[in-house]
């Protein structure tokens, strides 16, 4: 089985891995959200240059971890889309560069489709029919997966406005927390009550998600409240919404479409409260839940190489050189295919 590499650069982290047959031997991670947060979220082109920067050392960190040399990868495995045009420029300029040199087929994948893949590398093999909740900073999509190597992606529900991750960073900013604002509001709402402000679920009854409205709903309150903002409880009652409105989706569409195996990742999928309800819930409907470990919850590069490797293995054909970044990809396929404006 050939030996993966695989790149990611499509928002802020520089990530890398080497995946062989189902198993990660290494990966390295570089993240610029440091150089972000004064502007409250991320810039591009600060992402773009610290990508030029952090790539060839995550590389190197990232054979040193698995033991190899690079002579000995056999496939590059890169995002193509989505993500900030200028920062998947730089990781798939890499990884053309990476396949040329090396002699050896290049892979563009699809960034959620490597959120899915990842999981693999922990639990094994995903069954025939799965439902899969990909929820992150600019992504919250319900899909039915079957073979994700060879099999058409079906999208059951995706957001029409901010994402679950993006609705948190700005919640986040109205009650004074720091950037990012998943990981804050996670750690405000510990001391929070979610029964203290009974916020709304956004589109009932849908697999569609919208959380802009719900994020406004917060911004209301917090306006017509008088004296001190209880920023643990607003921060405990809109986490509650949000990982309500997001497992009850969930199970339900397990339920709809007579799947056994629900797989949550990206990186809201490192909320412990989204995890928490959410595997209560999949108990009581009797649904497995399988979900990464936080850490490659998050963007990373293992994920890439992961999709990459099950890509590779399904004997798929390999992207042309002349491959162009997509940006605004939609997720129908694991393997990109070039744009009708690609020559």
């Amino acid at each position: 089985m050939p030996l993966v590499l695989g790149i990611e650069t499509s928002c802020d982290e520089t990530g890398v891995g080497l995946v062989r047959d189902g198993v990660l031997l290494g990966d390295a991670l570089a993240s610029s959200m440091d150089e972000h947060a004064r502007f409250g979220g991320v810039v591009p082109e600060i992402a773009a240059r610290a990508h030029l920067e952090a790539l060839q050392p995550m590389v190197r960190h990232a054979l040193d971890n698995a033991g190899v040399a690079l002579a000995e990868v056999e496939a590059v495995a890169v995002t193509a889309g989505p993500g900030l045009a200028s920062a998947v420029q730089v990781g798939l300029a890499a990884g053309k560069a990476y396949a040329l040199s090396l002699g050896v087929p290049l892979y563009g994948v699809h960034h959620l489709a490597g959120h899915a893949a990842v999981d693999t590398l922990e639990h094994g093999p995903l069954p025939d029919r799965c439902i899969a909740l990909i929820v992150s900073g600019g992504h919250t999509s319900l899909l039915l997966l079957g073979d994700l190597a060879r099999d058409p992606i079906v999208h059951l529900g995706d957001t029409v406005d901010d994402a679950a991750g993006e609705a948190f960073d700005k919640v986040a900013r109205l009650l004074g927390l720091p950037y990012p604002g998943g990981p804050a509001i996670d750690r405000a709402a510990r001391d929070g009550n979610p029964d203290a402000i009974a916020f709304p679920r956004p589109l009932p009854g849908t697999y569609t998600f919208s959380f802009s409205g719900l994020k406004t709903a917060v911004a209301r309150w917090v306006e017509r409240h008088h004296g001190p903002v209880p920023v643990a409880d607003v921060a405990a009652s809109f986490q509650e919404a949000v990982a309500d409105t997001l497992s009850r989706k969930a199970v339900g569409a397990c339920r709809e479409h007579h799947a056994g195996t629900l797989l949550m990742v990206g990186g809201v999928a490192a909320n412990s409260r989204v995890r928490a309800l959410t595997a209560r819930r999949c108990a009581q409907a009797g649904i497995e839940l399988r979900v990464p470990t936080p850490r490659l919850c998050t963007d990373n590069g293992a994920m890439i190489a992961a999709v990459g490797d099950l890509i590779a293995r399904a004997g798929l054909p390999p992207s042309p050189l002349d491959l162009a970044m997509q940006p605004t990809l939609t997720l129908t396929q694991a393997l990109v295919r070039p744009s009708r404006s690609t020559p």
